[in-house]
């Protein structure tokens, strides 16, 4: 039970929709459950939706399919949104294996599951990248966005090698609460979409780019360095973190 599940059924009760001990087992149901499930190789955080809004994510990287489809098993049979990310179609067909409805998003490399209740956000959240290379992080950022609840815009290879694509755009900019901008070489991108709008950008530098580029470093000194006021980075090629902060922005 989330926060704002809470207060919901707060309310239900004050209304007299529920009956105060109905409410009550509600409640202790989820007090009752354990804080974590120890499965040997992993310890699955049980109560992280109740401390952050969002159930544990799996990061697929280092990770057998076996233990990907174990751990993702476990998410799904409490009741969670199962997210998993950086992963195969071979931890896929493992995952397929014990939950047959998990979906695989190939570009985004994530396995997704949507059930439980999922808070809406109250806007958009824009999703830029300024090449079609960039494309892969910027689909990582728009599915867990989207899983978290968030409606998905995606303005995809509108970087400044032709700056006129973006500057057309302005209407779909205006309109976003949020923006998530990711761009690799020397990620101006965040700078001139910061430089248009009123609300926050966060800006994802991508390891996109020729030697100099030093896989990303250039694009995320690049975009911490901005002169374009409420751009705020992450690490490079973390779409995943990009769209959890977004969320948080577009839930406030």
């Amino acid at each position: 039970m989330t926060e704002a599940g809470l207060k919901r059924l707060l309310d239900a009760v004050s209304s007299g929709q529920v009956d105060p001990a109905e409410a009550a087992a509600r409640v202790l149901d989820t007090l009752r459950e354990a804080p974590f499930e120890d499965l040997g190789f992993a310890r699955i955080d049980n109560h992280r939706h109740l401390r952050q809004g969002f159930p544990e994510v799996i990061l697929g990287t280092g990770k057998t399919p076996a233990q990907v489809a174990s751990i993702a098993e476990r998410v799904v049979a409490r009741g969670h949104s199962l997210l998993v990310t950086r992963t195969t179609l071979d931890a896929y067909d493992a995952v397929r294996a014990v939950v047959p409805d998990a979906t695989f998003h190939g570009e985004a490399r994530a396995i997704t599951l949507a059930q439980g209740e999922i808070e809406p956000g109250h806007g958009t959240v824009l999703i830029a990248s300024a090449g079609t290379s960039d494309v892969p992080v910027a689909e990582e950022a728009a599915v867990t966005a989207a899983l978290m609840g968030n409606a998905v815009d995606r303005l995809y290879d509108v970087g400044v090698a032709g700056i006129h694509r973006v500057l057309r755009e302005q209407v779909r900019l205006q309109g976003a609460r949020v923006l998530i901008v990711v761009a690799g070489m020397e990620g101006a991108l965040p700078s001139v979409i910061g430089g248009l709008v009123r609300v926050p950008v966060v800006a994802v530098p991508t390891s996109v780019g020729y030697g100099a580029s030093f896989g990303g470093i250039a694009a995320l000194l690049g975009m911490l360095n901005s002169c374009a006021s409420g751009v705020a980075v992450v690490n490079i090629d973390n779409g995943f973190g990009a769209a959890c902060m977004a969320s948080r922005i577009n839930h406030l």
